[in-house]
């Protein structure tokens, strides 16, 4: 019972200023959060709204006349099935591409022992800055015969130099020589030391690089473009893409009430396009969330 009162006494009453402070505080906070989500959360309710209302600014806080047309015209385009396949075939084996280049080449470099470790971080970091361009590494990426092909999305741009500098900093403030040691005279190789602990213990920076990787592969549309020529092959963003631009060509050829029709019909499947390609990497964040906030601000320190 003492104790408890002792806690009790010991609390720092605030002020009329501190709870003034903690007022306007928390309502920034507020305010900045509804600005931030507002406008995803339009968009979601104007996909099942009437698109008359949401044309005539009818639709604010809450759906008015419910329906699902443009999710049901969007489902019944075969090529959407296709490309989700393909976009998450590109995610799965892109991000672990990237993992399994670019994490080990950062923990070497974090490595005071490694024979040549400035010229290799040089190496990596003069691309950074400086690119041979598109022509040229449309050449290379001709020349390995990986065009056209599901590779070609995959390998050619696996590393990522920022990811490589990231990962150097964090195994160079979290990854001691004295462990290292400490595993010799257990006799532990280099590579039992990389798999058996530094992994385990790198939790973080992976998670912070797999997502990363796996927006990046998600939101690609750029390199399909350049490199990829089969339907079959085409990942998710370029299916909308063709989806959109195709009903807002139709509704721009019709007259009349069609086209009025058109016109609306075309932008309820762009609000379900935009709420279709942002759901998936939407639902993966709050799985990776603890790692992501943990390692956020790696690359904000010195290597």
């Amino acid at each position: 019972m003492s104790k408890a009162k002792a806690v009790s006494t010991n609390k720092v009453k605030k002020s009329r200023e501190d709870w003034i402070f903690d007022i306007i505080l928390y309502t920034i906070g507020v305010l900045l959060i509804i600005i931030t989500l507002y406008p995803m959360y339009f968009i979601i309710i104007a996909s099942f709204s009437d698109p008359a209302a949401v044309s005539n600014g009818q639709i604010m806080f809450l759906p008015k006349g419910v329906n699902f047309k443009g999710y049901k015209q969007l489902a019944s385009y075969a090529k959407l099935w296709t490309g989700y396949r393909n976009t998450i075939a590109y995610v799965i084996m892109g991000t672990l591409v990237t993992l399994v280049v670019n994490v080990p080449a950062s923990y070497a470099l974090s490595r005071k022992h490694l024979y040549g470790r400035r010229f290799f971080t040089a190496f990596y970091l003069i691309p950074m800055f400086f690119t041979g361009g598109l022509i040229p590494t449309y050449l290379a990426v001709q020349r390995f015969h990986l065009l056209d092909t599901f590779w070609v999305m995959v390998v050619p741009f696996s590393v990522v130099t920022y990811y490589i500098i990231v990962g150097r900093t964090f195994f160079n403030n979290s990854i001691p020589e004295d462990l290292w040691e400490a595993a010799q005279l257990d006799g532990c190789g280099y590579l039992g030391f990389f798999f058996k602990i530094v992994l385990p213990l790198s939790k973080a920076v992976i998670a912070v690089i797999a997502l990363w990787a796996a927006v990046g592969q998600w939101n690609s549309y750029f390199n399909t473009l350049i490199y990829i020529r089969s339907e079959s092959l085409q990942p998710l963003q370029i299916v909308l893409r063709s989806i959109l631009v195709g009903n807002q060509t139709m509704s721009a050829m019709s007259t009349g009430a069609a086209a009025v029709e058109a016109k609306q019909m075309a932008d309820l499947i762009k609000y379900a396009i935009i709420v279709v390609s942002s759901a998936p990497i939407m639902c993966m964040y709050p799985l990776v969330q603890k790692y992501f906030n943990q390692g956020v601000m790696l690359g904000s320190l010195k290597g």
